[in-house]
């Protein structure tokens, strides 16, 4: 568990970080691969800077390293001779320890030299292997991923963020693969082992211990890097090939040459991927004012991938459906996933790279601002046609709103002791809501004045560690405010405030409390007040709109002088991280104005009050109803994120209700004409040429018609999967449908669809067929075949798929208890299989999330209390959270739900 948190900081930085004494400048890593033995080794020499005098060094090594021989040769003790070192490791924590007969001096410089070998991990962390089919024979590659901590597994090294040093790399493979760093290679040789031209007599030792003398061997030595933190240190060995383009970069002027590497047979999919990176690397590079310090971006796009993509600086990489799809087919929703991933891990290059948190306890400064800047500022520039600004209020804002909603939220700065739970702040929080406050903060004090202050920031920290005051003091420098106070508290408390609006003679009152999705704070939870922008809109005598960004709640309650007799709104264009709650009349009001069009009320102002509306419900500050009550009243929304919206939180009501038939019969009734007539409006083709906005309206219209069960809308759905299997050609499945009619597939069908979407997931066209087809097969009703599934779970799914699988199964009512079961029953081989990776804090969240009855939540609880929860104690608590929250909304909105739908039953308007 947990408890090492309720130490001071102090006692835990001595019991899970390196010692101070000795500091690393510069490493000299040569690493030989052997892809058929999936074997690594070789030796690394690193110089260091002895700050305290000292006769033993501690660095990070993994258990799964072999250590040879060690040794450290000091000038300042005036000996020509190397010490030999006796190694002793301690496999908790990740180290090991040099002990050495003659003191180093303080003050004086020093070089160690390790050897070492290992097996590649099959984990997708440290330095692993990764498979993939050529003519029908499974072959391997390897490559590294050592975010947060696992540079350890793969290099004996000082692996925190804060001990910078620069890297030569030296890769030595078999002859007919291909060597890939976050460098350029400066040469590569073929080994002759008859030459004697090598000088480093540690490199002759290692190339004649080589596994295999019967084949070629060759040598790829890469330039040095800048100072970098061991986290961002890539290299990856196999049979790649590559896409390349170049672009000119707008300050120095350079070209520079940009790649995308992967296996042979899918590498024609990476031109979009390659076009993005051409398109944001200079675009960052002019925003930031600071030159891209690197020769070359290249971005390796891999078959097995823990998370989604990684911003190893020079050398991104990630999973294939991360960077590939086919260029022959417009595929909107994967263009948009790649399109946005790769502009995050670019932005990594300066903020992240460069300039790096000095510890995890700051990873938002890293992952916060890159989805800002990659996923929303950077992209609305590169496709304005795409609303990636309303779709990050309809994703980012919404997903971090609801996490941090719950008691088992944590601030976005928190205390990060050690590896395991560096791993568990991967969330919504570091990312989304991180994001979401930068982007509260740029609207603000203004965009313009928020990129100069980040600039600021990273120029006066270049190639150094940062703390949090360093990011406000360079935004306070450019834009004159006092950014401590403004945001502070959003960074370091947990949550965030429920603003309520009252209305008076004069104005409105509003006041903040904390908001919780189950239940009112108690006055230990609700002691914070945050500085809220409160952005308010008025509406004029002529029509005319009016935004005051400059009011600010920064007290518990304040009135605020307007007319209330006018339409108005708090946090227009949902700029703000908080929810609004007014009277059910002033809601009425404001959605009727809302559904006017777009000259008031833009559709990020919709996005967030249908979310508020809906959210509200959940925790029991206003009935169900008013939710119902208000997508009655936009029937004519042509926004396609407000219809997806809609569709999010009808899917809550029916995970809520799904054991109540008669209910959720009415409640289908009504979902279905809100879609149906747009799917009859939009038909199923997708033209070439047509706009994003009309794509996206038929994806999600059809989507909703088959949520509601139309059964002409399944029927059609059906025949074209049936053609499909009839023909091999997917002619017929618009790839922007693909996955509702992989879902349809699989509900309605039997075994032969089954099968078809197995062999879609063993063997796809692109990336995304297959990640459609992991997401929906779970959703069949044949029991018999969830078991056949899970048996594939166990057998044969990539260890990144498993949580997909899982997902999909627990979205299937039929399946989810059966998949509780099967997570239950193949606990110890989870945790065996995920023992070095992040999955199983995801595996645990879906297999547990969709729960909603008392009795399945005590189980759970049951099952848990005697296991070792430390990875994954902080999803188990939200997720265990969720579902109590869902039980209390099911007692005491059922029968406002029911009597709404009953007179929606009767009213003539239906």
């Amino acid at each position: 568990m947990f408890s090492d948190l309720s130490e001071s900081p102090a006692i835990w930085q001595d019991k899970y970080r390196l010692p101070t004494n000795v500091k690393p400048s510069h490493y000299n890593i040569t690493c030989w691969t052997d892809l058929e033995s999936l074997q690594f080794g070789g030796f690394v020499a690193v110089d260091l800077d002895i700050l305290e005098e000292t006769s033993a060094i501690v660095l990070n090594s993994s258990a799964d390293l072999k250590l040879g021989t060690a040794s450290v040769y000091c000038s300042a003790l005036n000996t020509d001779q190397l010490q030999s070192a006796q190694i002793v490791t301690d496999q908790e924590l990740g180290r090991a320890t040099l002990n050495f007969v003659a003191a180093l001096p303080a003050g004086s410089k020093a070089q160690i030299k390790i050897t070492y070998i290992a097996m590649l991990r099959g984990s997708m962390n440290g330095y692993y292997k990764s498979a993939w089919q050529r003519n029908g024979k499974t072959e391997h590659y390897a490559m590294t991923h050592f975010q947060p901590t696992d540079a350890r597994a793969a290099i004996p090294c000082w692996d925190e963020p804060q001990l910078k040093a620069t890297w030569t790399i030296t890769m030595i493979s078999r002859a007919e693969t291909v060597n890939i760093s976050n460098m350029p290679a400066e040469s590569e040789v073929a080994y002759d082992p008859t030459s004697a031209s090598e000088s480093d007599g540690s490199l002759g030792t290692l190339l004649s211990t080589l596994p295999r003398k019967d084949v070629q061997w060759k040598i790829t030595k890469f330039a040095k890097t800048p100072p970098m933190s061991s986290y961002l240190v890539a290299f990856a060995n196999g049979p790649f090939a590559h896409l390349e383009t170049k672009v000119v970069m707008p300050l120095s002027g350079r070209t520079i040459p940009l790649r995308v590497y992967t296996t042979p047979d899918i590498i024609h999919q990476a031109e979009f991927c390659l076009d993005v990176t051409a398109k944001v690397l200079p675009l960052y590079e002019k925003i930031f004012d600071i030159e891209y310090p690197l020769p070359k971006l290249d971005t390796l796009a891999a078959h097995d991938f823990d998370m989604g993509a990684m911003e190893n600086w020079g050398l991104i990489t990630g999973r294939t459906s991360a960077f590939l799809t086919d260029s022959k087919k417009v595929d909107i929703t994967s263009r948009k996933s790649i399109a946005g991933t790769q502009s995050h891990e670019v932005a990594h290059m300066w903020f992240g790279n460069i300039t790096t948190m000095a510890w995890w306890d700051n990873l938002y400064l890293n992952e916060g601002f890159a989805t800002l800047m990659g996923e929303a500022i950077i992209l609305s520039k590169v496709f304005p046609e795409w609303e990636v600004n309303s779709t990050f209020v309809a994703d980012d804002v919404q997903n971090a709103l609801m996490l941090d909603a719950k008691r088992s939220s944590h601030p976005i700065e928190v205390e990060c002791p050690d590896a395991n739970f560096i791993n568990q702040i991967f969330d919504e929080l570091s990312y989304s809501k991180a994001a979401s406050v930068l982007r509260m903060l740029s609207e603000y004090i203004g965009e313009d004045r928020f990129l100069k202050g980040v600039s600021l920031y990273l120029k006066k920290h270049l190639y150094g560690n940062t703390v949090t005051r360093d990011l406000w003091d360079g935004i306070s420098a450019a834009s004159g405010e006092d950014i401590v106070r403004l945001v502070d508290d959003w960074i370091t408390k947990i949550g965030f405030p429920l603003i309520t609006v009252t209305e008076t003679s004069g104005g409105i009152r509003v006041r903040q409390d904390r908001y919780l999705d189950n239940g009112t704070p108690n006055a230990d939870e609700n002691e914070t007040i945050w500085n809220v922008p409160l952005a308010v809109l008025t509406v004029n005598e002529n029509g005319h709109v009016h935004i005051d960004k400059t009011a600010v709640l920064a007290e518990r309650e304040k009135t605020i002088a307007l007319d209330t007799g006018r339409t108005f709104k708090l946090n227009a264009g949902t700029i703000g991280f908080y929810r609004v709650l007014y009277t059910p009349e002033r809601l009425e009001k404001i959605a009727t104005e809302a559904a006017k069009n777009d000259l008031i009320f833009s559709p990020r102002d919709r996005i967030g009050l249908l979310k508020d509306v809906s959210e509200l419900s959940h925790a029991g500050l206003t009935p169900v109803s008013s939710l119902l009550t208000l997508v009655n009243i936009w029937q004519g929304e042509t926004n396609y994120l407000v219809w997806a919206g809609v569709l999010v939180s009808f899917a809550g009501i029916l995970r809520a209700f799904e054991e109540h038939p008669r209910l959720i019969t009415s409640f289908r009734a009504f979902i279905r004409t809100l879609f149906v007539p747009l799917v009859q409006r939009l038909g199923y083709e997708f033209p070439d040429g047509e706009s994003v906005d009309i794509v996206e309206l038929r994806k999600t219209a059809i989507t909703g018609a088959v949520t509601a069960r139309d059964e002409n809308v399944i029927r059609e759905l059906q025949s074209r999967f049936t053609d499909y299997m009839e023909t091999g050609d997917m002619a017929r499945i618009p790839s922007d449908i693909r996955t509702t009619i992989f879902a349809v597939a699989a509900r309605y069908g039997g075994r032969e669809e089954f099968e078809v979407l197995l062999k879609i997931i063993e063997n796809p066209v692109t990336p995304a067929d297959r990640r459609a087809a992991i997401a929906n097969i779970g959703y069949t009703e044949d029991l018999t075949l969830v078991k056949d599934l899970f048996s594939y779970i166990l057998t044969e799914a990539r260890d990144q798929d498993v949580v997909s699988f899982c997902r999909g199964l627990q979205a299937n009512p039929l399946a989810r208890p059966l998949l509780v079961e099967f997570f239950k029953d193949n606990y110890d081989a989870f945790s065996k299989r995920f023992a070095t990776n992040s999955m199983l804090k995801y595996l645990v969240t879906a297999c547990f999330k969709g729960l909603s009855t008392q009795r399945a939540h005590d189980d759970a609880t049951e099952f848990f209390k005697d296991k070792d929860t430390t990875r994954y104690s902080m999803a188990l608590s939200q997720a265990l959270e969720t579902v109590r929250a869902r039980i209390a909304y099911i007692e005491r909105s059922f029968n406002d739900l029911s009597d709404w739908l009953t007179k929606w039953e009767q009213s003539p308007k239906r």
